[in-house]
């Protein structure tokens, strides 16, 4: 535990002034070989702590983690009533069970499902729908013209530095957007409660490019203190799903954030 609280003092200690950068090349190993990028946001002391600082940088399709902004866009936008009312996923058959069948959002962001995120983003509508990736400043802030496949092929794309500084913005109620709505998505993107600290998350899997690109993206919350993170990595295909939040998680502890 003191290793832990010294490791985050550390991070905690950088000089104070807004903008501040750390690049961590000695966390690389803990990512095994895999290629891919780690961004840990301080928002009360805007300082980014980087492993692979380029492709920190990089853009790319967000996936599932798109769900953050989609869900909060639905409620902002009253496509969607609230994080309760069921939305039908279309009676096709999914690459997944957990996909079949009707949900709220709530349960559709616990299991990633799709199709009913598409009927939502169907709901909202191409204008509205990029109207708001412009009101939130979302990466690229392009919905292209399809309206339910933007951000699983494109051509929406965003860095793991936006994510963070995206996801922070949310942990904080500081989008332009309601707070009771961010409040909702801070409630449906909770995943544990470890002693004080809180973690929220979404990952994502971009499987339609080669490499596929697999996503982390979230915050911790410790002693009224938003830290949030986003990772991308290389995957080869399903048996990589797991080292997205294994090499994450993995990572926070090293920084003794979780």
């Amino acid at each position: 535990m003191l290793r832990r609280l010294l490791i985050l003092l550390c991070f905690c200690a950088m000089p104070a002034q807004a903008g501040f950068t750390d690049e961590r090349p000695d966390l690389e190993p803990l990512f095994g070989g895999t290629p891919g990028c780690f961004v840990l946001f301080d928002a009360a002391a805007d300082r980014l702590l980087l492993v692979n600082p380029q492709r920190a940088n990089t853009r790319y399709i967000p996936a599932s983690t798109f769900k953050l902004a989609n869900s909060l866009i639905a409620l902002e936008t009253g496509a969607v009533r609230d994080i309760d009312q069921t939305i039908p996923y279309g009676g096709q058959p999914q690459p997944f069970k957990a996909w079949e069948q009707d949900m709220p959002m709530r349960q559709a962001f616990a299991v990633s499902n799709v199709p009913v995120y598409q009927e939502i983003a169907r709901r909202i509508g191409l204008p509205r729908m990029q109207a708001m990736l412009e009101r939130l400043d979302y990466g690229s802030r392009d919905a292209g013209s399809v309206v339910d496949r933007f951000w699983l092929e494109g051509p929406l794309q965003i860095s793991a530095v936006e994510q963070a500084r995206f996801v922070a913005r949310l942990a904080q109620g500081q989008l332009p957007v309601s707070a009771a709505n961010q409040a909702a998505v801070r409630d449906i993107a909770k995943i544990e409660i470890r002693g004080g600290d809180v973690l929220y998350g979404k990952t994502g899997w971009v499987f339609g490019t080669q490499p596929q690109i697999g996503w982390w993206v979230g915050w911790v919350e410790r002693e009224g203190r938003v830290y949030s993170f986003a990772l991308n990595i290389d995957m080869q295909g399903e048996q990589d799903i797991g080292k997205r939040r294994q090499i994450g998680e993995a990572i926070l502890r090293k920084l003794g954030l979780f």
